[in-house]
């Protein structure tokens, strides 16, 4: 929403959460406030960097002047000002990128950062907030700015509060300035050697001049304006790698895994890229964007590179520069580039090989990886190419019987005698498929299921058949054998079961009568162990969390009619196999048959169709049962 004072002045208004986000802010969110200066200087290294690229097309954008930022404080009136003659901003540009803050997630981001994640500050990153930190020191923020090869310059101001003031203003330098009025008790900002330290401390990579005006108006240098990228890797501390890190993927976690590496020889190349530690707020964005740059000869060209990592590395945060593109390379040429081909294959197998290190020689800190980067992985399995087998080697995932994670190549070492597929559950959460009653004779049979709870799990099992020729297998759907299994000393033995109670056969006909067409069949089970009941899709069917998911997004009709499977020694079971045995007509069998449907359908998190005839049901077998 947006008002008009009779200056021409605009109001506009941030989005609803905006104002609780920007008193997060103000009271201290981060946990050292001088980063503040490194996300500002930040922004104003993307935008020079995206002149130069501009510029290589369009060359009077950038016209005679020397790229560089420039950074001062006045005492007097209480500033910092932290200004750059890069790309500059448009009034559309302006509201879009400072008038909505974290776009992906700015509720999820404030019900984090309200609730048990306050003190973790590392989240931050994930939620696109950097330029906010302003509002830690400051109480006002004013930013003007010109759009290179435009005339109009445009003022954007803001208290933060729950609005913003957009006016038009006379035109000044092409470039972004970007001034802060600090808020009282926030005196050590305004010291020369203060905010010289800190550029030095957190921007000595960028490869744009950083500027400070001294007090008495001269301008010098701060930081060695090279790119870190190219200088030897003995020349470069952790901690440089860290601020770099935090500068190209514009984060605040610590990098988990730094890859720099210089390709020479017939493709000329140089890598700096990183892992992070904690999953960017963008990462399930539908668009899958990399977070890797292209530079040519140093010169930045895009980071909307669709051919240089695959969208399942699109946790990648960082830079490659090449020496064999053209200078001149547009993004449409890139399309089809057999040389930026060949680099993005290269990297890719740098990557994946150094994850495969780190799998066997450390599997604790690989184990975090995967936890936050294995949903993205997986995706890489269902879309094939030549990397599916690498990918099935990084695989891990939880086991109902394992302790921690478990990759194939253990899963199928482990095997039992008689046992002939990788055996599979899916389902919304681990917490739920742990207790999921399909699990029971798997597990009494000291059999490993993985449990499987990413919901491009269900996609990846259809692309992918089997594991060095052991297929995979949902144990939710089809008729599975365990009689062939031989199980551990003091298992449930298939040979060791007692003899079915009388009366079940006539039990499974009272129950497929009692149901009808809301099923497709009623068995006995050998799934369960303890649970009466539970639903298993047909084996041509697809698996029940599968077809969930498509009706839920419109892709799939009616659901498909599932198999009611009955534990024959369940003790229910078996009262109402002798039931039916004395009785075959019994109108209460026909209750009990939808009770155990409807339970099945809760356990398996499937709606109820008639949910007030379940609760009557239920009422009238509770009366029944303490009369």
């Amino acid at each position: 929403m947006s008002n008009t004072d009779v200056n021409g002045a605009e109001t506009h208004s941030f989005q609803a959460e905006v104002s609780q986000l920007l008193s997060l802010m103000m009271h201290s969110l981060y946990s050292h406030k001088e980063i503040f200066l490194r996300e500002l200087i930040s922004n104003a290294s993307d935008a020079c960097d995206r002149l130069r690229y501009a510029a290589i097309t369009a060359p009077e954008l950038l016209g005679e002047d020397a790229l560089a930022i420039t950074v001062s404080a006045d005492r007097k009136k209480r500033t910092i000002t932290v200004s750059d003659n890069g790309i500059g901003m448009s009034h559309d540009e302006l509201i879009a990128n400072l008038g909505t803050i974290a776009r992906s997630g700015t509720a999820a981001f404030v019900e984090q950062m309200t609730g048990e994640g306050a003190k973790d500050t590392s989240l931050i990153g994930q939620f696109g907030v950097g330029f906010y930190s302003s509002f830690m020191v400051a109480d006002r923020v004013t930013v003007t700015s010109r759009a290179a090869g435009s005339n109009k310059t445009w003022r954007w101001i803001s208290d933060g509060s729950d609005a913003f003031t957009l006016e038009a203003v006379p035109e000044q330098a092409r470039g972004t300035t970007v001034k802060l009025h600090l808020r009282r008790g926030e005196n050590e900002f305004l010291e020369s050697d203060r905010l010289r330290s800190i550029v030095t401390t957190y921007s000595d990579h960028i490869a744009i001049p950083i500027c400070f005006t001294k007090d008495d108006g001269e301008a010098e240098t701060v930081n060695t304006a090279s790119a870190l990228w190219m200088r030897p890797k003995k020349e470069i501390s952790q901690e440089q790698y860290t601020e770099f890190y935090h500068h190209v993927a514009h984060a605040f976690d610590e990098p988990w895994l730094t890859l720099h590496n210089r390709a020479e020889g017939r493709l000329e190349y140089t890598n700096l890229l990183f892992v992070p530690k904690t999953p960017p707020f963008n990462l399930f964005d539908p668009e899958r964007k990399h977070g890797v740059k292209l530079y040519v000869k140093r010169v930045f060209i895009t980071d909307e590179c669709e051919g240089l990592v695959p969208a399942w590395l699109r946790f990648l945060r960082g830079i490659v520069d090449s020496e064999d593109l053209p200078l001149n390379v547009s993004r449409e040429m890139l399309q089809h580039s057999p040389v930026l081909a060949r680099i993005g294959k290269a990297l890719t197998k740098r990557v994946l090989t150094t994850l495969e290190k780190k799998a066997e020689k450390e599997p604790e800190a690989y184990a975090e990886f995967w936890e936050a980067f294995g949903a993205v992985l997986k995706e890489g399995l269902y879309e094939g190419g030549d990397w599916r087998d690498t990918l099935l080697s990084l695989f891990r995932a939880p086991g109902a019987r394992s302790q921690g994670l478990v990759g194939f190549a253990d899963y199928v070492a482990c095997m039992k005698d008689g046992q002939d597929a990788i055996y599979y559950i899916t389902g919304e959460d681990l917490e739920g498929l742990r207790h999921s009653p399909q699990l029971e004779g798997f597990v009494a049979r000291g059999l490993d299921v993985l449990l499987l709870s990413d919901p491009i799990d269900e996609f990846w099992v259809t692309a992918v058949p089997d594991y060095k020729g052991k297929p995979f297998k949902s144990i939710t759907r089809g008729d599975i054998d365990l009689s062939t299994v031989k199980g551990d000393d003091g298992d449930v033995k298939a040979e060791e079961k007692p003899p079915l109670a009388e009366g079940m056969s006539e039990l499974v006909v009272a129950l497929r009568e009692a149901l009808g067409e809301a099923v497709k069949d009623v068995r006995t089970s050998e799934r369960l162990t303890d649970s009466a009941v539970c639903l298993i899709a047909d084996e041509g069917a697809l698996d029940m969390r599968l077809e969930r998911l498509l009706r839920e997004h419109k892709q799939l009709g009616q659901a498909a009619q599932k198999i009611l499977e009955i534990n024959p020694q369940n003790p229910l079971i078996t009262s109402l196999a002798a039931r039916a045995k004395a009785s075959p007509t019994d109108p209460a069998l026909a209750d009990a048959a939808q009770l155990l449907l409807d339970q099945a359908r809760i356990i398996e998190g499937e709606p109820l169709p008639d949910p007030a005839a379940f609760a009557k049901r239920m009422t009238d077998a509770m009366a029944r049962g303490l009369a």
